[in-house]
């Protein structure tokens, strides 16, 4: 394996529940399994986000969550961009693409000592921290606030220069899909084949 696509969410974004599939294989609270239904857990190594689906049920499911569903403005995505920065330089990983959306981001970063798992965990902390010295955390007017990353993420393997050539661009290209503009961070390290 050469290196690593992720896409992890924010609070709300992507539910254990939705109709298009999910990486969950329970659903944790009871309004959103009384409302939604059980996990949708599917092993489909390709995103799912444009299959078609109920999404008025979709949209209802998320109104039913305890918060808001988290949605980063500028000033939250400069700041998770810093959180990233910071934990990259601190740890060695090699950041190859990365897409920072209000309520997703996409990196593609090379293989590393620790497993993708723990360096999404340990990238959502860095971010969170930024954003609460900042002022900007999401929840912030908590006395305890809550996660605004969800748990999890989804892990592609790249195993070839293509696979690696190919998720670049497609983050590279990620935030156009929303009507963003590109997005070029610092911290990303050009790849060479």
């Amino acid at each position: 394996m050469i290196a690593h696509h992720v896409v992890f969410g924010v609070y709300g974004f992507w539910l254990p529940n939705d109709p298009r599939g999910s990486w969950s294989d329970f659903v944790g609270s009871w309004d959103l399994f009384r409302y939604g239904g059980k996990a949708t857990k599917t092993t489909e190594a390709c995103s799912v986000a444009a299959v078609p689906h109920d999404q008025e049920q979709r949209l209802a499911t998320k109104r039913v969550l305890k918060r808001s569903p988290v949605r980063f403005n500028e000033q939250q995505i400069l700041a998770v961009a810093e959180g990233f920065a910071e934990y990259s330089t601190r740890s060695g990983l090699v950041i190859l693409a990365c897409a920072i959306l209000p309520d997703h981001a996409h990196l593609v970063f090379i293989e590393h000592r620790l497993d993708a798992h723990r360096l999404v965990v340990q990238l959502k902390s860095a971010a969170t921290r930024q954003l609460t010295k900042s002022g900007l955390h999401p929840f912030q007017r908590e006395t305890t606030p809550p996660k605004c990353f969800a748990r999890g993420e989804w892990d592609v393997f790249l195993d070839t220069v293509e696979e690696v050539e190919r998720a670049i661009q497609y983050v590279q290209l990620n935030p156009e899909k929303e009507g963003l503009p590109r997005q070029n961070w610092d911290f990303v390290t050009p790849y060479v084949r």
